[in-house]
């Protein structure tokens, strides 16, 4: 008990400590004062050949006009070289000052515009971590999913991103994305279009002992998928941004799933659909929006699931994620998270009583097993060390491009959680506070995706090597 008063004490103080980020060193100016300003003439954008202007000059919380001290000029110019770096629309931007004359001058942002176009291989695992799969599924070809993903991440110049999915495999998809982020002459309305259907042939039907059970009956499938909806985004700022969801959704199962487990969707259902309406808070100030070191990020979601006449399903949630990172010493980082989540009400057919263990809301050490229930909360907390950086040059490759960074950070964490589940309990747990620690590497690389490689404990004594390819807080 000590250790978790302990853990949750620092967790509290460290929110409310003010988020500190180390600024950029600035060289000696003998004859700048505290008075000495610059007023921007002009913001300029070069480089950009696909990209329109008026949507890069949408993301910089520079115009002409402003008026910049002297000192702060390095700065300032550093914020809006990451604004632009974190819509992942460029391999690099510089900036500059050009045309000083007087106390004003023009701003300059050149961009380097990465490949827009993309289309790869899927080779997906259908389990919820690589050890799953590796463990105890043991490495079954089975339980991957493989296919074909195009997508377009600036379709028109305006940031638009067109997302095309075809898969076969353990589940078989068909999937179609487009979302324009901007539709009016002031930048701050977007719309989007989604439609996705699947089927499995086997499927997750309970959980026993916090481990998942997995229901096939032949070659049949059992499972399958339909959703088709509309989002509406407003951004008035740079960090802050509010999105709107609605969506129809119909799934239906085999009878004999129905049969196995009454409780999967509810009173003997073999189908449903229902209507989800969810709202969506984003707010990010960080100095990157992947792989985050120093700044603090929040996203908050009201969630009414089921709005008649199409309200088989039926909940209200309430979801709350937010990390705060700073910088402790050169190349030394630390960060904390909450995820946190409530359903009401708490009576839930089986598929709505998912927590701790599926997709992102996991404990580090407690990858093979999952915890059912209508509400939880996760608190996370890393401590990094970058030890070393280089470039990989890649050949054959366009020189623009050929040039992949590479980060290793060595770290050490601890996470604690608890799930709540009114239903009755089959797993040991469920209702109990839980905890883990242990220490890692991650490798960090092109457009700041990483791979984590991590040796943890939990509190039932087990150890275990594991590996994950997405950002831990």
């Amino acid at each position: 008990m000590f250790k978790f008063c302990y853990l949750g004490g620092i967790l509290c103080l460290c929110f409310l400590l003010p988020c500190r980020a180390q600024e950029p060193g600035q060289p000696a100016m003998a004859t700048v004062t505290d008075t000495s300003y610059l007023v921007v003439r002009n913001v300029v954008i070069a480089g950009n050949k696909k990209t329109r202007t008026p949507f890069i000059i949408r993301e910089l919380s520079i115009t002409p006009g402003d008026t910049i001290r002297l000192k702060d000029l390095s700065t300032t110019l550093e914020n809006g070289r990451q604004q632009l770096m974190n819509t992942a629309l460029f391999l690099n931007v510089i900036t500059n000052v050009k045309n000083w004359e007087g106390n004003s001058a023009d701003l300059v942002f050149e961009v380097w515009e990465r490949w827009y176009l993309l289309a790869f291989p899927i080779f997906k695992l259908a389990d919820r971590n690589f050890n799953q799969w590796w463990v105890e599924q043991g490495k079954s070809l089975d339980r991957v999913n493989v296919g074909v993903r195009g997508a377009h991440s600036n379709l028109t110049g305006r940031n638009d991103d067109l997302d095309g999915i075809v898969q076969i495999g353990y589940t078989q998809q068909l999937a179609f994305t487009y979302s324009l982020p901007y539709v009016d002459r002031g930048f701050h309305n977007g719309l989007g279009i989604t439609f996705a259907y699947s089927r499995n042939r086997e499927i997750n039907d309970s959980s026993v002992n916090n481990k998942q059970h997995f229901y096939r009956l032949d070659n049949k499938f059992l499972r399958q998928q339909y959703s088709f909806g509309f989002s509406y985004a407003y951004r008035r700022a740079i960090n802050t941004r509010h999105q709107l969801f609605l969506t129809y959704n119909y799934e239906k199962i085999g009878d004999s799933v129905a049969l196995h487990t009454p409780n999967y969707l509810g009173a003997n259902r073999t189908r449903a659909q229902y209507l989800d309406l969810l709202y969506r808070f984003s707010y990010v100030k960080a100095d990157n929006w992947i792989y985050p070191l120093k700044g603090f990020t929040m996203q908050a979601e009201l969630e009414k699931l089921g709005i008649m006449p199409f309200d088989d399903l039926n909940y209200w949630k309430v979801r709350l994620r937010a990390s705060r990172y700073w910088q402790l010493l050169p190349l030394t980082y630390a960060a904390l998270g909450l995820r946190a989540q409530a359903k009401l009400p708490a009576d839930q057919p089986y598929l709505n009583q998912r927590a701790i263990g599926y997709q992102e809301d996991y404990l580090r050490g407690l990858e093979y097993y999952v915890v059912d229930g209508t509400s939880f909360f996760i608190l996370k907390s890393t401590l990094r060390r970058q030890v070393y950086a280089f470039n990989v040059k890649l050949p054959w490759i366009p020189q623009k491009f050929n040039t992949v960074p590479v980060r290793l950070l060595l770290k050490a964490y601890s996470d604690a959680g608890y799930t709540y589940s009114k239903a009755p309990v089959t797993g040991f747990l469920n209702n109990r506070m839980l905890y883990t620690w242990g220490i890692g590497m991650d490798i960090v690389s092109f457009y700041d995706s990483c791979v984590r490689v991590e040796y943890s404990v939990n509190q039932l004594g087990e150890k275990g090597l594991f590996l994950h390819t997405k950002i831990d807080i």
